[in-house]
Order: C-alpha cells, then sequence, then structure tokens
C-alpha cells in the first residue's frame, strides 16, 4: 500500500463529522513534526486548526485544506460503512475520501517529500488545515485568518485542495470563487380577517412588487472569466395555515453570488433601496458568506497551469465556477489563491469514492508546484 492510500485510510476511519476533528490533526502534526515542520495547533471553541511550516523566509507557499467531513446520511444507504475505508474496483471508498481527506494525505505526502529532497529550500512551505470548513466556517481558517492578520503573517500563494476536477485529474484550474452573500428578511404587516382587507395590511401583497424586482434585476454582465451575479429566494413563509387569516408577517431568505463587481456592503445596500422604494416595514439580517476572489496571471497560475496541463495532457479549464472555498479568507491577506484536487462527481453523496490511480498521482501534482516555485 502506498504511503498516501495507506494515511488516506487513516484520516476516513476517524469518523471527523464536523466540527469534530476526531485526531486527524494530531495524526498529521506527529507525521510533519518528524519530517522537520513546526507544528502549531489552533483551537478555537470545538474547532481544531493546524498551522505547519517549514522555513521562515518569503514567499510562503500554503496548502490549504480540512479534516472535517459532513454527515454520511443513512449508514444502510452505503455498500460499505462510510468510515471504514474500502477500496475495490480501483476506487477508495468513505466519507471524506474526495472532500477532502485524500487531497490533505498528498499534502502531507508531498511536503515530506520535499523537504527531504530540499532540506534548503527557498521560502516556506506551510500546510493549514481546519475542522470547520464543512460546518459554520466561523472558528475555522476564518478565524485563523484573523491570527495571522494580527502577527503579519505573510502568505504569497495558497493551493486549495478541493475536488476541483470534473472528469480528469488536472482538466480543471480553480482560479478564483464568486462571493456569498445571505439574507433574512422578515417583512411586517397587520393580521386580520381576508373578508376584512381594509382593517389588515398583509404583507405578502406589499413584498412581492418588490422581490420581482429584485429577482428581474440584471445586476452586471459578469467579469473577465467570472459569470455574472445572480441572486435566488431560496424560501418564502408567511400565514397561519388557515386560509382565511391574512398574515401578519412574511419571511424571505435569498443569497447572492457575486463576482468582482461588486462588494457585499454595496450589495446590501442596493437591496436596502429597493425595499425603500416599495416602503415596506422590514428588518433583514444580513450574512457575508465571503468576499470574491480572483487570482491574475502570475507565478502561481503559470506553475499551476504547466503541472496540470502535464498530468492531464492537455492545458487546464480555468474556471471561477462554482461555490466557495475556505480560499475566500486567505486571499485577503494578500494572497494569490488556486485550487486543485480530485474528481468532485461523488463528493456529500452515498458512497463517496476517489480513484485509487488519481489519489496515488495527486502528491507527484503537488511536490512539482513546489519544485517549479520554491526548489
Amino acid at each position: 500500500m502506498s504511503g498516501v492510500l495507506a494515511l488516506t485510510k487513516a484520516l476516513i476511519a476517524r469518523a471527523s463529522v464536523t466540527p469534530d476533528d476526531a485526531g486527524c490533526q494530531a495524526m498529521l502534526a506527529e507525521r510533519l513534526s518528524r519530517a522537520g515542520f513546526a507544528c502549531e495547533s489552533l483551537r478555537f471553541g470545538d474547532v481544531d486548526n493546524l498551522w505547519a511550516t517549514h522555513g521562515t523566509e518569503g514567499p510562503v507557499l500554503v496548502f490549504l485544506g480540512h479534516t472535517d467531513v459532513v454527515p454520511p446520511g443513512p449508514v444502510d444507504a452505503w455498500a460499505s460503512d462510510p468510515f471504514v475505508p474500502d477500496e475495490r474496483d480501483g476506487r477508495l471508498y468513505g466519507r471524506g475520501a474526495a472532500d477532502m481527506k485524500g487531497s490533505v494525505a498528498a499534502f502531507v505526502a508531498a511536503l515530506e517529500r520535499f523537504v527531504a529532497e530540499h532540506p534548503g529550500h527557498r521560502g516556506t512551505v506551510a500546510m493549514l488545515v481546519t475542522s470547520d470548513e464543512e460546518g459554520d466556517a466561523i472558528d475555522g481558517v476564518r478565524r485563523v485568518a484573523d491570527v495571522f492578520r494580527e502577527r503579519g503573517q505573510r502568505i504569497d500563494w495558497c493551493v486549495t485542495g478541493e475536488p476541483s476536477s470534473k472528469a480528469k485529474l488536472g482538466d480543471l484550474l480553480r482560479v478564483g470563487r464568486r462571493g456569498t452573500l445571505s439574507a433574512t428578511m422578515t417583512v411586517r404587516g397587520i393580521q386580520g380577517h381576508v373578508a376584512y382587507p381594509d382593517k389588515a395590511r398583509n404583507p405578502i401583497h406589499q413584498a412581492l412588487p418588490a422581490l420581482a424586482e429584485l429577482v428581474a434585476r440584471e445586476w452586471d454582465d459578469g467579469f473577465e472569466s467570472f459569470p455574472p451575479t445572480s441572486l435566488q429566494i431560496s424560501n418564502i413563509h408567511a400565514g397561519t395555515g388557515a386560509n382565511n387569516v391574512i398574515p401578519g408577517e412574511l419571511q424571505v431568505l435569498f443569497n447572492l453570488r457575486f463576482n468582482p463587481r461588486w462588494s457585499a456592503a454595496e450589495l446590501e445596500a442596493q437591496c436596502d433601496a429597493i425595499f425603500r422604494k416599495h416602503a415596506l416595514e422590514y428588518s433583514i439580517h444580513w450574512h457575508r458568506g465571503g468576499e470574491p476572489f480572483h487570482t491574475p496571471e502570475g507565478p502561481l497560475r503559470a506553475a499551476a497551469r504547466a503541472v496540470l496541463a502535464d498530468v492531464a495532457g492537455v492545458a487546464p479549464e480555468e474556471s471561477t465556477g462554482g461555490g466557495t472555498s475556505d480560499a475566500r479568507f486567505i486571499a485577503p491577506l494578500g494572497a494569490q489563491c488556486v485550487e486543485i484536487g480530485p474528481v468532485n462527481a461523488s463528493i456529500h453523496k452515498v458512497d463517496e469514492h476517489v480513484s485509487v490511480a488519481d489519489l496515488e498521482a495527486l502528491p507527484d501534482l503537488y511536490l512539482a508546484l513546489m519544485r517549479r516555485l520554491l526548489a
């Protein structure tokens, strides 16, 4: 059994359902400490974060990942126990195999090899992993980034191991992500009998024109490789359950995925202007999930493109699609960020898996990046 395969299996066997790390990071720290890395545990609340570094100078190249996983769902729906790694038909099955314990194991294997080959390498190589990526993402990388700001910790390049590939390892290079902004809005009316609308104020009727304007708005036409900003209403709730009662309150949940033409604060102001225009009596709670980020042409993007072309045989698609990742907290520190990982077809699903061949190729891929950037 290869080193990366064995380590991935050992990680899968630890049922680290977010935010529980279940001992994964202690095992990783032990491995990296033996390889000469300085390892620091940063625990906030129930969340574990591991910061491991080799070197003290710049430039600083960080591999970013997470040890937590989403719940497996009904265990009897799996062909094998989700926390007992099972290798069959050239695939490794288990919760976290693709998202993203395989990548974390590959980070460790690649880092061990790199410092053994280049003990006097220039710059610093590092790994940051959290147990709070699949959950609230409050006490994980977001919190660590605050610590780094206070310390003045420099990060030049960041490689996130999220499962980015579509059909074949290396076929896609993630060079940015959209921002995410969520809202919970309450529109207040006056409850009453449907036969006496003059004695009530229906918040549904009041809100619909404003919501229609919000949905119909074209926010922009995109930005470089980013798609246009989009807004989706995800839930509307009102009423007592009776068909003869005008409700006194309406609750609406919506989300914006936005490109670098906007900041979260600007979008909040635009939405509030629409609601005020329609004279709504409302309150709104905003949750800023993360600002957009984009890595322009430079050493990291060029190195990643070349390495993935070698792996896949053709130049990768360079994309800013998908949801978001913890790189949204590292990019504001001034880092250039890319995402490179295994095929994402089975993530968060029953029988999550990763190709054993892809898993064994990942350390070579990450090692090649380090050689290009720091050797």
